[in-house]
């Protein structure tokens, strides 16, 4: 792809009527990069790759993918990515090879390369035995590598997955995943994908966390995750209201009731553990210290985890006053 951005964008915008879904987000992908939008259901992630994919026009602000711009060289952007969308669009009456036939057609693929194309693509996720099997009797997993293999056949340069194995089970993305990854060292590609699971934001080199429509923070998951600096303990007590009580008094640490458990950060977790435990002044029932994770970067910069923002939970904003002191 040479050494030009695979995707730049500039102060983006989307409004439908008063409502605006993104606010202005700025960035820009490498070529070769796996960049990953991380956020909650409705946070904008979607919409804007929409926007980068020529599916809906901008309100505001400027985006290119792969050097052309996606408002007036919209045919050229389409040659040049391929998409995996969040819902099924395979045509399920069809085998697995007539649906990637017909994607060729669609895209101008030469006749002399299809078939091998097709079969290369169709190894590449494991599914070349099944290439005469209609897609209706294919799993919700299979079906997804699919659309993964329709999306790489006209070689593009960018390939945009929405929320790529959402709705399958823990193994089934795991899986897709390893193909994935298999991907990026066989084919020369940049990634951009969206997804709300945060062991999937792990797999990129960056992410960029987005909340209602903004772009919180970008950088890679260790660097997000070393911003953070304390760990988050989290304690079983019999009276969670005097536990939270005693760690303000004794300790001047702000905690509060989050997943079952009281919950606060603090530096070095391990070696604050037995000065707890001799100072509380409450008998503890379990104690456990976690490294931060990227829910805790997604909890310290926008004040919820994604769980929370999904529930409209709105009763957080206390977390990232904590993880931050």
């Amino acid at each position: 792809m040479g050494t030009e951005t695979a995707v730049a964008v500039t102060d983006l915008r989307k409004a439908y009527g008063k409502v605006e879904a993104v606010k202005g987000v700025s960035f820009e992908v490498a070529p070769g990069e796996v960049f990953g939008f991380l956020g909650p259901n409705g946070a904008g992630k979607t919409t804007t790759i929409n926007m980068l994919c020529t599916l809906a026009n901008p309100t505001g602000g400027s985006a290119t993918v792969a050097g052309h711009d996606v408002v007036r060289e919209r045919d050229e952007v389409r040659r040049n990515i391929g998409l995996v969308f969040q819902d099924p669009t395979l045509d399920g009456y069809l085998s697995a090879e007539q649906n990637l036939r017909f994607h060729a057609e669609l895209y101008g693929v030469p006749k002399s390369v299809v078939g091998d194309r097709i079969r290369q693509v169709m190894e590449m996720v494991a599914l070349w035995d099944r290439k005469d099997a209609k897609v209706m009797t294919f799993s919700g997993g299979m079906k997804r590598r699919l659309e993964i293999a329709r999306g790489l056949l006209h070689s593009p340069r960018v390939l945009f997955l929405d929320e790529p194995t959402v709705g399958l089970d823990p193994q089934t993305r795991a899986a897709i995943w390893g193909y994935i990854n298999e991907l990026r060292r066989g084919e020369d590609i940049t990634i951009f994908m969206t997804t709300h699971y945060m062991d999937e934001a792990e797999y990129c080199d960056r992410i960029a966390i987005i909340d209602h429509g903004e772009i919180v923070v970008i950088d890679s998951p260790e660097a997000l995750k070393a911003s953070i600096g304390k760990d988050r303990v989290q304690i079983q007590t019999g009276d969670d209201d005097a536990a939270i009580k005693a760690l303000a008094e004794r300790f001047e640490l702000e905690a509060r009731v989050h997943e079952g458990a009281v919950t606060f950060a603090v530096a070095s977790g391990e070696q604050f553990v037995p000065r707890l435990f001799a100072e509380l002044g409450l008998p503890i029932k379990s104690v456990s210290v976690s490294r931060p994770s990227l829910d805790d970067v997604f909890m310290s910069y926008t004040g919820s985890t994604i769980r929370d923002a999904e529930s409209g939970a709105d009763g957080n904003a206390w977390l990232r006053t904590l993880a931050r002191r």
